[in-house]
């Protein structure tokens, strides 16, 4: 028998308004049956209110609004074998404190990068086939063009900027297509890109080389506004760039005279910074810039998907198997 002799007691904490979306009917009755809930599911404010509830929790579920795990925090959960993330990012709520614990922490990243992927695919093959470029033309000469010039998805080249969860599974999507796909990753081995299909290069040949360009990279000190003028301004003509990343990865003045002169080049924007724009931010008006609202992510029931994976690692905590999804404290400070 691999199930331990007691339940864990769990409490979830995370923000209402998506908990429903998180955490359906569905996987809450599945998690019921594995687990003694504490109480009745908390946000973070009303756990700052009474943070004594966690000294009796073994398992920490939450999500968007998550709390942070500091040193206050953990003091009042002596029990805390695990906790467990419905959502993308953990660096946000993790601290030094919260490591020296030693304590599990499970990230639903993979689950989160399943409709960021779909996104992404989607405007690959609208780039390649110049849809956003072209449909400006049409709207401005109120006429067809004859025969454009497009790549299309045959042996035309696409970048990708980073090869984590996202990144890797675009990769996978694009081997479905004749389509050469090359990457730039400081931290990925000549094995990962084996593996994904990709072909390692620099950034300067990613920017110049590729006919669309997607951003997947955590912004960490070294990447923040790391896409300046140099890299667009290298791009092929009518070339995409596409971000689904973080807004912070490029130099946004730079970006937007870059753009203003190359009427050619498209930028698919699903995240900025700040977020949303400066209501004065050129992004709103630049015909070239496809601004979206953080679409890419995962949006009402595709976030079942998130609360789903949790359910998986908490039925694997109780049958004593090892987890999936935990963050690698080694490689924390390199992801998203």
């Amino acid at each position: 028998m691999n199930e331990p002799a007691t339940v864990p007691t769990a409490l979830l904490v995370m923000e209402e308004a998506r908990r429903a979306d998180v955490y359906p009917p569905e996987v809450l009755a599945g998690l019921g049956r594995l687990v003694h809930w504490q109480g009745p599911p908390l946000t973070r404010q009303e756990l700052d209110a009474d943070p004594d509830v966690l000294r009796d929790v073994d398992l920490l579920l939450t999500g968007w609004g998550a709390p942070v795990l500091d040193g206050a925090l953990l003091s009042h959960a002596p029990r805390l074998r695990a906790v467990l993330v419905a959502a993308g990012s953990v660096r946000h709520l993790t601290t030094p404190a919260f490591w020296e614990r030693d304590i599990p922490i499970v990230s639903a990243a993979a689950a989160n990068a399943v409709p960021v992927a779909e996104f992404t695919l989607a405007h690959v093959l609208l780039g390649l086939k110049q849809a956003h470029h072209i449909a400006r033309e049409v709207a401005h000469n109120r006429r067809f063009p004859t025969d454009p010039d497009v790549p299309g998805a045959y042996r035309s080249r696409v970048g990708l900027l980073g090869l984590g969860h996202i990144g890797r599974l675009v990769a996978a999507h694009l081997a479905r297509f004749d389509v050469e796909v090359l990457a730039a990753d400081p931290v990925a081995s000549s094995d990962t890109a084996e593996r994904a299909g990709v072909r390692l290069v620099s950034i300067d040949e990613l920017f110049a080389a590729c006919h669309v360009v997607s951003l997947h990279a955590p912004l960490l000190p070294e990447t923040r506004g790391s896409i300046g003028a140099r890299l667009l301004g290298s791009m092929r003509p009518g070339a995409t760039l596409i971000n689904t990343a973080r807004g912070a990865l490029i130099d946004e003045s730079a970006a937007t005279e870059v753009l203003r002169a190359r009427p050619d080049l498209t930028a698919v924007l699903d995240v900025t910074h700040p977020e949303p724009p400066a209501p004065d931010s050129p992004l709103f008006t630049l015909p070239n810039v496809v601004l979206t609202p953080h679409l890419a992510g995962a949006m009402g029931t595709e976030r079942h998907r998130l609360g789903q994976l949790v359910l998986d690692e908490v039925d694997r905590l109780t049958r004593n198997r090892p987890l999936r999804h935990a963050i690698d404290p080694a490689h924390a400070a390199s992801l998203a």
